[in-house]
């Protein structure tokens, strides 16, 4: 498999050697090969990595596994394991997603390694991390994650049933902690000359997902309430909104976005009407986010309004005028309107006949020599 477009490569001459599988680990591995290393991804002798034969079969494997040399290897063979132990000792890197316990079996635990590559850098990802003695070896996915760690009583309204993320967020946000431990781990490595076992759970990058609200679950035991489409800032435009087209996210928080926000509506006499606010909003005030008197009928004044408008005009207006707004797209309408117009960076993936467009790394890199 290759990749087109790999010119930033801080990673070459970096081996790793990939035990992973379906999503979180080869995500993490895929970073890294985008970044120069060397993958050597190790997959069942008897199958495969079962994304292989997902309903996305080839293009979906190849997404995240381009750039990597895959082998068979049969750990269940004496050949297969000794193999495997020599390939560890000559790579930098050792990443595994399997339950804690499996690779310790087979020989290829974290003392296993480090006994032949004393300065390894050994990422283990699991679902609930090997340092929790009553979950450690549980099985997860993605939703059982979100399910286990309170994001599913984040989305939707008091009263819903628990709702998912509609993608799998957690695998994703997994395999990107993942691959920052290691990086973070290559660097300590060359500092102190020694191997370092990396512990990566998805219910610890799930907690770091919902960063803010963990600190105050861990500080003071609340959970937040569910409130639906609103934005965080809880100012009352921070919402979905219907329009005659589709729908349009606002997000005008501040007092000079607000007051934007009504100019583009005709709705400017609003801003200084004593029945929403308790000043006259004004544009020069110190950054904070909105407060209103009585949101629910500011917010009703506002929505009725949209509701003769057209969300794609109302974005380009609201964005000429500095007041954060986007029209409500699918991801495939997106992905066209940013291919269209170069909003976003893409490389090639190939396999064969194969291809697939992928937005790699995620961020752009120039070198300034001198």
């Amino acid at each position: 498999m290759t990749t087109e477009n790999l010119s930033f490569s801080p990673l070459a001459g970096v081996r790793v050697l990939d035990f992973s599988h379906v999503i979180a680990g080869p995500l993490a591995t895929f970073y890294l090969s985008q970044l120069g290393a060397d993958v050597l991804k190790m997959e069942n002798a008897n199958g495969g990595d079962v994304m292989r034969r997902t309903e996305t079969g080839r293009k979906g494997f190849l997404a995240l596994n381009a750039g990597k040399d895959c082998r068979d290897i049969d750990l269940g063979s004496e050949a297969g394991r000794a193999d495997a132990l020599a390939l560890a000792a000559t790579c930098d890197v050792v990443v595994d997603n399997l339950r804690p316990g499996v690779l310790e079996r087979f020989g290829l635990g974290f003392e296993a390694v480090r006994a032949v590559n004393p300065r390894v850098v050994y990422c283990s990802i699991s679902g609930f991390g090997r340092g929790s003695a009553d979950w450690s070896g549980r099985p997860a996915y993605d939703h059982v994650i979100q399910a286990a760690t309170g994001m599913t009583f984040l989305a939707g309204n008091e009263n819903d049933p628990p709702i998912k993320t509609g993608f799998p967020v957690v695998d994703a946000a997994t395999g990107m902690q993942a691959a920052l431990s290691i990086l973070a781990g290559l660097r300590e490595r060359d500092r102190c000359g020694c191997a370092i076992q990396l512990d990566i759970s998805m219910t610890g990058a799930a907690m770091q997902l919902m960063y803010g609200f963990a600190c105050e679950a861990l500080t003071d035991g609340t959970s937040p309430s569910r409130v639906g489409n609103r934005g965080y800032s809880g100012s009352p435009t921070a919402d979905f909104f219907p329009t005659t087209d589709g729908w349009i996210a606002l997000g005008a928080n501040t007092p000079r976005q607000l007051l934007r926000l009504l100019e583009v509506l005709e709705l400017s006499e609003l801003a200084a009407d004593p029945t929403y606010f308790a000043e006259p909003l004004d544009a020069e005030s110190p950054t904070t986010f909105v407060r209103s008197r009585d949101p629910a009928a500011l917010k009703t004044i506002i929505a009725q309004r949209l509701q003769m408008l057209r969300a794609d005009e109302l974005e380009e207006r609201l964005a000429t005028r500095g007041v954060p707004a986007a029209k409500v797209r699918k991801l495939g309408e997106f992905a066209e309107a940013a291919l269209g117009h170069g909003r976003i960076s893409t490389v090639t993936l190939r396999d064969g006949d194969t291809e697939v467009m992928s937005p790699g790394l995620g961020f752009g890199a120039r070198r300034h020599p001198g």
